[in-house]
């Protein structure tokens, strides 16, 4: 891995979107695979992220460890560590100086080629800048567990904390903290025991930054209502959308799922920042179970965190799930419209009679 090339944040000039980079990445497990090699309970075929393996991870940068103990030793129970295969660095590694600085902004940057005011000699259509930011895995239980659905709820419940903890610890600092979950070979896990992975960025990706835009030009519409709570109110009167909804959250089935089976956790009442709310994990689990039933326990998820970005006050937290129960074309591909084959109505319906099971 020393010797790949530092990941770089490159953006096309055709439509202005970011894309990381990051050759060193090529190094992980069974990488380029079509199948996963799965690793044996309790780490018997060497699984680094089971308890007792702490040696075969980078050094620990947090422990949740109840009873405490030194860093990389047993005793713990959740734990994240520097991911081994980053696509982001610190930004000690040396490059071009005559890079432009990138900005926060979701839609702009100062390193789009297309800014240039003028012409120069030396053509700037192909400029980059250093990835720069933090890569962690969050191992979420010391036992061999190969999703968040097999975790009890007292362990899903402290893997959702241990994330919390995590994002709040880069807040600060990144532009967007984004937290994933990667389930199965076709959702790009290349180890079996479950596991988050955070990424802190030093910018807003376009789509986060629509988002953004659209929790605050609906706020100023409506003269201080807040969007996801009004699509909740009404999905719960509607119902057909609904999984299902306790005293904490709610989960549906959006609108306009882009995948079949997809789900969407939301808190009952707007919270911008996932890291600083506590709601959620019960229904989580129940949900990750319904939805096994329904797809299968194989078929793979990816699953991620969206909180607020940095100095943003109109939004709120939310948790995608996206089964990987079908495969994108070449519609998908080529113009990012997204094709369903089962509505949301149905998945919703299906999802509710696992859940009565």
């Amino acid at each position: 891995m020393s010797d790949a090339p530092a990941p770089e944040l490159r953006i096309d000039q055709l439509t202005g979107l970011r894309a990381l980079i990051a050759p060193g990445r090529q190094g992980r497990p069974d990488a380029f695979a079509s199948q996963r090699v799965a690793v044996p309970a309790d780490g018997a075929g060497g699984c680094p992220f089971c308890e007792g393996h702490e040696h075969e991870t980078p050094p620990e940068v947090w422990a949740n460890r109840p009873e405490g103990g030194e860093p990389d030793t047993p005793g713990w129970r959740q734990r994240a560590v520097p991911n081994l295969y980053p696509a982001l660095t610190s930004g000690s590694e040396p490059h071009d100086a005559g890079a432009m600085s990138v900005s926060e902004s979701g839609l702009t940057s100062s390193a789009d080629p297309l800014l240039a005011s003028a012409r120069t000699a030396e053509s700037d259509l192909f400029s980059a800048v250093p990835a720069t930011g933090a890569h962690e895995v969050i191992v979420n239980a010391p036992r061999h567990a190969a999703s968040l659905a097999e975790l009890e709820p007292d362990e899903l419940a402290g893997a959702m904390s241990a994330w919390r903890q995590r994002v709040a610890a880069h807040s600060s600092e990144a532009s967007l903290v984004h937290l994933i979950v990667n389930e199965g070979a076709r959702a790009g896990a290349t180890l079996e025991h479950t596991h988050a992975q955070l990424l802190a960025l030093p910018f807003v990706p376009a789509q986060v930054a629509r988002e953004r835009e659209r929790f605050a030009a609906y706020n100023q519409r409506t003269a201080g209502a807040h969007l996801l709570e009004d699509v909740l109110v009404e999905e719960v009167r509607r119902r057909d959308r609904l999984v299902a909804i306790d005293g904490e959250a709610a989960l549906i089935c959006p609108w306009a799922s882009r995948w079949p089976f997809e789900m969407r956790l939301i808190p009952r009442s707007t919270a911008p920042r996932f890291e600083e709310d506590d709601r959620g994990a019960e229904l989580l689990g129940r949900g990750l179970r319904a939805l096994a039933q329904v797809v299968g326990p194989g078929t793979g998820l990816n699953l991620w965190v969206r909180t607020a970005p940095r100095a943003t006050e109109e939004f709120c937290w939310h948790l995608d799930i996206a089964p990987r129960a079908s495969t994108q074309g070449g519609i998908e591909l080529g113009t990012g419209l997204d094709l369903n084959t089962v509505s949301p109505e149905e998945a919703a319906e299906r999802l509710r009679g696992a859940l009565s099971d």
